[in-house]
């Protein structure tokens, strides 16, 4: 079953280390693992969602999202993005970004250096938006209560993750970007051009999640009129159409997958600037992290059961901001990528080793799985 399931995943995760460290070295080969890595537990509550949605969606729906969405995810997000972000903030064509990759490294550091403020400020505005929208809401499930349970009181004010992003991007502008690092070691002010490139990751945040609820409003819509349908046939002695829904509201549930599936590729992608500037090396890591996400959904699909690590989704979003912090601070300071790494593994390691003690003291315990139990062990350890 595993190896069926994630056959693909270990092929393409094998080759890609391989070709980091035939062309480029260890140092590409551990940046590439930890990228994978990354990837993966930052898109883990992704899997979940997606596994969700997908086990109700008929056999040729299911297969639809595994080739076409798998083409998507891979070779439009994790490839073709961070070359859009490279040209855009560079202000060179796409094309260009690509052979100055190639042919001339040292131009396309320079050029990647001097536009890494820009990137910068729009990624970190971005992650920034996500780990706000997770952190003040409320939940279940509560990983580091003393500061959680706070927090999503005060995530009862209207807009308060966006006004708190605008607090922490004018703060940046004033004062981290008015010395930005440039090429060779030159500061020079970039506070305008943080300001727009963190105003433009604020407004994407906001249409990507316009985006999602759009789709997912329509999603719910549809899943009501059919059990309406449903039990108006039963009623009537009939058999509802399988074939009929799984129609429209399949197709909603394949646009919401996508849309939803985009979103949390920017924050895979805008994270990966955090830990290094090499197009192809992101591409290798992220690509290789999007095979895992597809293999774990089809693998939770078909086990019929969703993992219950409660507290991996807290993990991969403190680590997402922790990377927002770090994209930020590297507009002035530059921190070395493998520690930048290191630091949302670790956050990640550690979430899973938590969601393990708790289900180990719920089932001593007979619990059902609540707060108290987080309460109990958490504050010996944070």
């Amino acid at each position: 079953m595993v190896l069926k399931t994630f056959g693909w995943s270990f092929a393409v995760t094998a080759a890609g280390l391989a070709c980091a460290l035939i062309f480029w070295g260890w140092e590409a080969f551990v940046l590439v693992a930890i990228l994978s890595i990354l990837e993966i537990s930052l898109s883990f509550d992704n899997a979940v969602v997606n596994a969700g949605v997908l086990k109700k969606m008929n056999a040729f729906w299911q297969k639809i999202f595994l080739t076409i969405g798998i083409l998507i995810a891979v070779f439009g997000m994790r490839l073709v993005f961070p070359v859009v972000i490279v040209a855009i903030t560079a202000r060179v064509g796409p094309i260009e970004a690509v052979e100055l990759a190639l042919d001339d490294p040292d131009q396309y550091e320079q050029l990647v250096t001097d536009a890494h403020p820009s990137i910068a400020a729009f990624g970190g505005m971005f992650l920034l938006m996500i780990f706000l929208e997770f952190i003040f809401a409320e939940r279940e499930h509560k990983w580091i209560p003393f500061i959680e349970k706070p927090l999503s009181r005060f995530g009862r004010i209207d807009a308060i993750s966006v006004c708190i992003a605008l607090i922490v991007l004018l703060t940046t502008a004033m004062t981290i970007a008015t010395s930005a690092i440039q090429h060779g070691g030159a500061h020079v002010d970039k506070s305008g051009t943080v300001m727009s490139a963190g105003i433009a990751g604020l407004i994407t945040y906001l249409i990507v999640g316009g985006l999602s609820g759009h789709f997912e409003d329509k999603l719910e819509e549809e899943e009501e009129r059919e059990q309406e349908e449903e039990e108006a046939a039963k009623r009537s002695g009939q058999q509802p159409s399988a074939v009929g829904l799984a129609g429209k509201a399949a197709f909603f549930m394949f646009l919401y997958l996508e849309v939803l599936d985009a979103s949390f590729s920017f924050d895979g992608v805008i994270g990966a600037f955090a830990i290094t500037n090499h197009i192809f090396w992101m591409a290798l890591g992220l690509g290789i992290g999007a095979m895992y996400v597809r293999s774990l959904t089809v693998y939770l699909v078909r086990q019929g059961t969703l993992d219950d690590y409660v507290y991996l989704e807290h993990g991969a979003h403190y680590a997402i901001g922790a990377l927002a912090t770090i994209l930020l601070i590297t507009i002035k300071w530059h921190i070395h990528e493998v520690i930048t790494g290191c630091i949302g593994v670790a956050l990640i390691g550690f979430s899973f080793y938590s969601s393990l003690r708790r289900n180990r003291r719920v089932a001593a315990e007979g619990g059902d799985g609540d707060d108290e139990v987080a309460e109990k062990e958490l504050p010996s350890r944070v």
